[in-house]
């Protein structure tokens, strides 16, 4: 079966543009769908039809481009991916995996009891990731913080939803880390999640109802540096402990999301403690449902 994914991308003769990539083909679908916004506002109840309304496009679209066209860095008089989302919010769920558990009380100064408490709690941890406009595509640049000495690449499985709350897709999330400055503190958690370029999605939405069930595949994980492999690890979602709908159904329990929101659903592959990362390593994610999410690391 043929993987369709929602994507933007720029163009320098045309400016921001929303794309539905086929196998090789990305086919402008802008006149059609107008914005991600736009379309999750349209997808409100009827996410089979807002699916098949984007295929339609796609064989109305007059403008196609090649992926390999696309994949490299940002620059304003080439084409290049954009994050999948536009004006969106991205929110984390944190501790869904036992590995995050582990190093979260591996981190931890006080022993990580909070950490150990959350894992098995009813409600789970959600916090604020980033704003949309926060957000880098894919071969742009992360962050990592200078004020941090041990920083990490979370890979994620992304969920997009739309505002009432229905999962229409996903996408691959890295939720940049500074572990030590969380480990001194779980109320230094704002510090170590949200600063400049601490957030990447890309390269598009896969898209598809989810509920209660979590699409089975894989999430790995490569750090590369001066040109060797540094890092890998993968895992699976079959090891997340909580389900879609329960975390979707918390994130929406007293807060409204009018354009649609993005939640990233917690790391099951973390390096070891001798590792960090250093400006100029290649992170690459792979989501077997999506594809591949890479970017180079910088110091903001």
């Amino acid at each position: 079966m043929t993987q369709h994914l929602l994507v933007r991308f720029f163009d320098p003769r045309a400016g921001v543009r929303i794309g539905v990539q086929t196998g090789v083909t990305v086919h402008d679908v802008t006149e059609t769908v107008g914005s991600v916004a736009a379309w999750l506002r349209g997808s409100v109840g009827r996410v089979d039809a807002a699916i098949a309304d984007l295929l339609t496009a796609v064989h109305a679209s007059r403008q196609a481009h090649l992926v390999d066209a696309l994949n490299h860095a940002p620059a304003p008089d080439c084409l290049h991916w954009l994050p999948p989302i536009d004006v969106q919010d991205v929110w984390a769920a944190g501790v869904t995996y036992e590995r995050s558990r582990i190093a979260r009380q591996e981190e931890a100064r006080d022993g990580g009891d909070v950490y150990a408490r959350v894992y098995t709690a009813e409600r789970p941890e959600l916090f604020f990731k980033a704003h949309g406009a926060w957000v880098v595509g894919p071969h742009d640049r992360v962050g990592i913080r200078r004020d941090a000495a041990w920083n990490v690449p979370e890979p994620e499985l992304a969920l997009v939803i739309n505002p009432a709350l229905e999962i229409v897709g996903v996408t691959i999330g890295n939720d940049m880390s500074s572990r030590d400055i969380e480990g001194e503190n779980p109320l230094y958690l704002p510090q170590a999640k949200i600063y400049t370029r601490s957030c990447a999605l890309g390269p598009g939405i896969a898209l598809g109802r989810i509920g209660a069930a979590w699409p089975q595949t894989r999430i790995a994980l490569q750090i590369t540096r001066e040109g060797d492999v540094a890092f890998a690890g993968e895992t699976h979602t079959d090891q997340i402990r909580r389900s879609p709908d329960e975390l979707v159904a918390y994130l929406g329990r007293a807060l409204a999301f009018p354009d649609g929101v993005v939640l990233l659903t917690g790391a099951g592959v973390v390096p070891p403690e001798t590792f960090t990362l250093a400006a100029g390593d290649e992170v690459r994610i792979t989501i077997d449902a999506v594809g591949a999410l890479q970017n180079s690391v910088t110091v903001v």
